[in-house]
């Protein structure tokens, strides 16, 4: 059984505890904004440069990477956790790409990792990819999940 509380204060403590900056993305995000939909993951956007900072801290969890993921949606470097039986997946968001559904074209999600909004989720202020980029972001891979996600944010948020 899956404990995303307890996972979720484990990385950002160690996100936080090494000073390493984050942001809150995708599902994880659409859950803080309102999504309802069951959890599947938790994801954390992160600079490439600090993969090598953060793997000594949790190797002993490590299920894949780091290394480049491709699939019909994303090329990104990613590592995947799993703790207490929940996935955690955390991404660069210097090299990182997606599919644009919409152009039919591969484009750079890059994000500008500081500008974040800060959000209260598990008793803890965390930093949370803005509402309005991540609606964008999902408008642009489409996928049945992210437009879910998309009526949920824009029924809670708007």
């Amino acid at each position: 059984m899956q404990n995303t509380k307890n996972a979720f204060k484990w990385i950002v403590g160690i996100l936080q505890k090494n000073k390493i900056p984050f942001q809150f993305s995708e599902e994880f995000a659409a859950k803080i904004y309102g999504s309802n939909r069951p959890l599947y993951d938790i994801d954390i956007e992160m600079p490439d440069r600090y993969f090598n900072k953060l793997l000594p801290h949790i190797k002993d969890y490590l299920v894949y990477g780091p290394q480049r993921y491709l699939d019909e949606t994303f090329d990104l470097l990613l590592i995947t956790l799993k703790y207490e039986g929940q996935k955690i997946d955390i991404s660069g968001c210097e090299t990182d790409k997606l599919f644009n559904h919409q152009t039919r074209r591969w484009e750079s999600c890059s994000t500008e990792i500081n500008d974040v909004v800060e959000k209260k989720f598990y008793g803890l202020t965390v930093p949370v990819i803005k509402w309005k980029d991540l609606v964008a972001y999902k408008e642009k891979i489409r996928r049945p999940i992210d437009i879910e996600d998309i009526k949920a944010i824009l029924q809670k948020n708007c």
